[in-house]
């Protein structure tokens, strides 16, 4: 839901850096590498109850993100790199619930378990709609430069980052928290399903 507007808010700087990273012959797939990297090691600090670090590294994992697709615009964007991105992106965010799990199996071990099924739902009806609307051609408008189209929804990148930040600053409302964000993901997945259906019918 907020992925444009932050999206808007970082596109300068973003772009700016990009720029001097793609001079410096940075490629946008090694980026991706180590923000993916970034964001493992990140689940091993909170793994290992290093919450705050674990945020910050959270952080500088994701501004990677941002910087691998951008760095991709200034020369051709590839499938490949695409399909690197997103794959590594999903396996990021199902990381960061399974680290609160074991950092206290007894207490948030349920929660993550809800949380990563969750995930598992609002992946699905993003990448199924993915799917069809490039077999079909579509397009997006709200995403033109994503590697391929898809539906937004009410729990977006913006949205799991702050969840995410939440988490680490009180961890012992970790389950308080995964709880209410799978419920965020339901209402998404319902929308997506309800608009994929709508948009392919």
């Amino acid at each position: 839901m907020l992925d444009p507007y932050a999206t808007a808010l970082i596109r300068r700087p973003v772009t700016a850096a990009a720029r001097q990273l793609a001079r410096w012959g940075l490629s946008a797939n090694s980026i991706t590498l180590a923000g993916f990297a970034l964001g493992v090691f990140a689940a091993f600090l909170i793994a290992n109850e290093r919450y705050l670090t674990g945020a910050a590294t959270i952080f500088g994992s994701r501004l990677l993100d941002a910087l691998d697709g951008a760095v991709a615009r200034q020369g051709q964007p590839t499938d490949a790199g695409g399909f690197l991105d997103i794959a590594l992106d999903f396996l990021f965010y199902a990381s960061i619930p399974l680290a609160f799990a074991l950092a206290d199996p007894a207490r948030n071990a349920l929660a993550a378990a809800v949380l990563l099924a969750a995930f598992m739902g609002t992946s699905a009806s993003f990448l199924a709609f993915a799917v069809l609307a490039a077999k079909r051609g579509l397009s997006s408008t709200a995403y033109p430069n994503k590697s391929f189209y898809f539906l937004g929804g009410l729990t977006e990148a913006t949205e799991t980052l702050a969840c995410f930040a939440a988490m680490c600053l009180w961890p012992q409302h970790f389950a308080t928290l995964a709880y209410g964000f799978a419920a965020l993901c339901a209402i998404t997945i319902a929308t997506r399903l309800w608009w994929g259906w709508r948009a392919l019918s």
